[in-house]
């Protein structure tokens, strides 16, 4: 037997590394693979959000435009604080089944509702220095999801618990070139970090490089399947182990705006908001369990792993490029006097996260990258406002939100689908200066259908059935 496994480490440790590495990278990764719509987070304004953000920079009156569209503060007569908090319900399971390289069913169950409830808080001030110049600042959280499915699922080896957050601080400032046109910009600090964790099928691994060295010509197929029954008897299927990945980066951004008065009743704005590119910086830990950890400190398998520089599934540090995208947003709105309604268009560049590639610092882990291919992906909104009387106003609101994933690049971390949302909401002016808002609304998501595969080849076959519910409250005050 030792014979056997001398033989087989040494025709096939490039093979080795690269599907060790492999298995870091699909941890990795999969959270970029989850944003998108599904981590987009249009989430900073219990007033937009009543009427599912049409009109979220033209409707007048909201503060959160000092991050959304800088231009529109010239509506903003004055000095205003608001705070605002959304708990935003997401629910979502999965049904169907799961294979490893070699076509075993993998044992467990459907992993629950890895859904979760998490609060988005925003802040935002702005004041006027002059008749023309207007500055602001905001804290926001534009991308952001988290899901956590149970220990023992079926998909176990795509994901567990998947927790991505960027989080912005905004510095804006207008000028009204006219009375009815004004220009505005923004820059942008971001923090993004992720925290995944995911199952590693150690037996997998080792059936998967036994296959590749038969294939690729470095074993014979019948020393081949000799050694598939010494790992199946070493690393028998359940021998897994967990790996953690955290890292997070800054990076700065910046955002230019416009906003039109067309007449005296209506009102037109265009943003666009850069990308933000990152490099995550993190680590990676790895639990394993006992028969793997004498193999890999064995007599036989030690020495190989010490002349690669390195023992895989060891902590290491390591690094990944990533970009949070471009967003362009035109916005509309129509005033009359008992009622205001109007309409938002945004487009989402997904379509520049091609690829992920990971470099590592312990050298037997080489780089690696896994394809995306993502495309560019449109929110439409249309809304309006009811002035019941001086002191309340009603609103109610639909959206579109497409997603930029497809059934080939789709994953459980989260499984996005083209939404639509029914909203609802209004204002209670208290006083002059102050005033309240709250809003619901409601996310139906078309049924995600996947064919995941992880790194070390375990297919996950089904879809997931989601859905979302948001509250939002926010206190305005004018100083």
């Amino acid at each position: 037997m030792q014979m056997s496994f001398r033989h087989f480490s040494r025709a096939g440790r490039p093979l080795t590394l690269a599907a060790l590495s492999l298995a870091i990278l699909g941890s990795l990764a999969a959270p970029q693979r989850a944003e998108a719509s599904a981590f987009q987070l249009h989430e900073d304004s219990a007033k937009a959000m009543g009427r599912a953000y049409a009109g979220s920079a033209t409707a007048g009156g909201d503060v959160s435009v000092v991050a959304n569209n800088p231009a529109a503060m010239t509506e903003l007569k004055g000095t205003y604080f608001q705070a605002d908090v959304t708990a935003i319900n997401f629910g979502t399971k999965f049904s169907g089944t799961a294979h490893d390289v070699l076509g075993r069913p993998i044992s467990g169950g459907n992993g629950g509702d890895a859904g979760t409830t998490m609060p988005v808080p925003a802040l935002f001030f702005a004041t006027q220095l002059s008749d023309k110049w207007h500055v602001g600042g905001a804290f926001t959280v534009p991308f952001g999801f988290q899901t956590e499915y149970e220990q023992n699922w079926i998909g176990r080896y795509n994901a567990l618990k998947s927790k991505f957050t960027s989080l912005d601080g905004t510095l804006s400032v207008s000028y009204d070139v006219s009375d009815n046109f004004a220009l505005g910009l923004s820059g942008i600090a971001q923090k993004t970090s992720a925290e995944l964790t995911s199952a590693i099928n150690y037996n997998a691994v080792g059936l998967g490089l036994v296959n590749q060295a038969v294939m690729a010509g470095a074993l014979p197929p019948a020393m081949g399947q000799a050694l598939a029954q010494q790992v199946n008897l070493i690393v028998p299927p359940g021998s897994d182990g967990i790996a953690r990945i955290k890292g997070d980066d800054w990076a700065y951004g910046w955002q230019v705006g416009a906003f039109w008065k067309i007449t005296p009743n209506d009102k037109l704005a265009l943003d666009y908001r850069s990308k933000i590119s990152h490099t995550i910086q993190g680590t990676a830990n790895f639990s394993m369990p006992a028969n793997v950890a004498a193999l890999l400190s064995s007599p036989t398998v030690a020495p190989l792993l010490a002349g690669a520089g390195g023992v895989p599934f060891t902590h290491t540090d390591g690094t990944a490029p990533f970009t949070t995208p471009a967003v362009a947003t035109a916005s509309y709105w129509h005033q009359a006097e008992k009622f205001g309604f109007g309409a938002d268009v945004a487009w989402t560049k997904w379509d520049s996260f091609k690829n992920l590639t990971v470099y590592y610092s312990n050298p037997a882990q080489p780089t690696t990258t896994e394809v995306f291919n993502w495309k560019n992906s449109w929110y439409v909104s249309i809304g309006g406002d009811y002035y019941l009387n001086d002191k309340v106003t009603l609103r109610a609101g639909l959206a579109l939100d497409t997603t930029p994933t497809s059934t080939a690049t789709r994953d459980p971390r989260v499984p996005d689908g083209t939404r639509q949302l029914v909203s609802f909401g209004g204002t209670y002016k208290a006083t002059e200066h102050f005033e309240l808002n709250a809003s619901y609304a409601h996310i139906f998501v078309n049924k995600a259908r996947m064919n995941a595969v992880s790194s070390t080849g375990d297919v996950l076959s089904g879809s997931s059935d989601d859905y979302g519910n948001l509250l939002s409250l926010s206190a305005q005050y004018k100083f």
